[in-house]
């Protein structure tokens, strides 16, 4: 699972990163401001969790568990579900993708308590 969880946190970084520079270049001209900023938080909700997603990885090769790895498909769900429904809603500007969001949200939160299940217990 390390392994599988490096390459989703590296790939989800690459994508935040060209998500980060598509808005900064290309959408700061052709959306509102209210929606290049719905933009850029999906890019950075990614980075984080990206981030996580590396972390994950690496807590595994010292303390395997499931908890850990639930808490890796919680991070990569949350990914797709929250950073996607912000970059989908900013690209169309159809506002009930933004009732996706908050299900992406709570994963997050679910990962990180999961993570912190498991290195508590």
């Amino acid at each position: 699972m390390q392994k599988v969880f490096l390459i989703l946190g590296a790939c989800s970084a690459f994508v935040s990163v060209a998500a980060g520079a598509f808005g900064a270049h290309f959408l700061r001209e052709k959306v509102s401001q209210e929606y290049l900023a719905v933009f850029e938080t999906g890019a950075r909700y990614e980075m984080y969790h990206a981030l996580a997603l590396i972390g994950v990885a690496l807590a595994l090769t010292q303390w395997p568990s499931s908890r850990l790895i639930l808490a890796g498909w919680f991070f990569a769900g949350g990914t797709v579900l929250f950073s996607g429904s912000l970059y989908l809603l900013a690209l169309t500007q159809i506002r009930i993708l933004g009732a996706i969001t908050p299900l992406g949200g709570v994963m997050f939160l679910a990962g990180w308590a999961w993570m912190i299940w498991a290195f508590a217990g």
